[in-house]
């Protein structure tokens, strides 16, 4: 009875006029995200799966505030709320086409991480590598942010509430990344760090093409550190050809 009350409710247009003006509301970023990665291609599918990937953020003048950051470095790890930046104008469908399915197989929205979300909003957790009050400023890994991304919230981790390891994952469960071996030419190794070598190899391990994708003879092109690196994919390996300073 009372479900059916709701839904009289809901068909009243006046009460979900109503309804609607008290519940939304404008939200504005309080930081971006700062990340050797500038492109949407080639960011991890998935926040912790490149672990040694690192980026900053950066907080808008108007929350550059190094209170607010008090009693952040007794923590681990960060969720952050963030907006799909790139995908705003977007069409939204009720069901999406998850990378990890091979972008052919459909699945309900909310069944999925896919970027075209009603809201454009994301959730990523990272772990925090550096408080630094003096910019101030978060150092994190793991993120699968593309530079320039609005932050709107930060919260603490907190693993005794966030954490249920024996948890179902749906599809995810029975469908597991396959990580491509990467090959690098000796003459890259010059160009970036011994570091952001091995970021470049662990990001473009996870495949960037789109799963539809399998032509071996197509060279590709992802930026990062500054730098075009174009490469292409033979079977399991991917083949680092070249890179172009942008």
């Amino acid at each position: 009875m009372k479900s059916e009350k709701i839904a009289l409710a809901y068909d009243n247009s006046s009460f979900f006029n109503n309804f609607l003006y008290f519940c939304s509301m404008n939200i504005e970023p309080i930081a971006y995200f700062r990340s050797p990665l500038t492109s949407k291609f080639g960011i991890p599918r998935q926040s912790g799966i490149v672990t040694t990937l690192s980026g900053t953020i950066a907080f808008v003048p108007k929350y550059a505030k190094p209170e607010a950051l008090r009693g952040l470095d007794a923590f681990d790890y960060l969720w952050l709320v963030w907006g799909f930046s790139e995908h705003v104008d977007a069409e939204k469908h009720p069901t999406v086409r998850p990378p990890l399915l091979g972008g052919n197989e459909r699945v309900g929205v909310w069944a999925s991480r896919s970027p075209f979300r009603p809201n454009n909003l994301g959730l990523s957790s990272v772990r925090i590598a550096k408080v630094d009050v003096s910019v101030p400023c978060i150092e994190v890994l793991g993120a699968d942010l593309m530079d320039g991304t609005p932050i709107y919230d930060i919260k603490p981790y907190l693993a005794y509430v966030d954490s249920h390891p024996d948890a179902r994952g749906g599809f995810t469960d029975s469908h597991q990344w396959q990580r491509l071996q990467v090959v690098v030419p000796d003459a890259f190794r010059t160009v970036l760090s011994a570091k952001d070598t091995k970021v470049l190899i662990e990001t473009l391990s996870l495949d960037p093409r789109p799963h539809y994708q399998d032509d071996a003879s197509r060279q590709y092109g992802m930026p990062f550190m500054g730098y075009d690196i174009r490469f292409h994919v033979v079977g399991d390996c991917l083949y680092v050809d070249d890179w172009v300073r942008l």
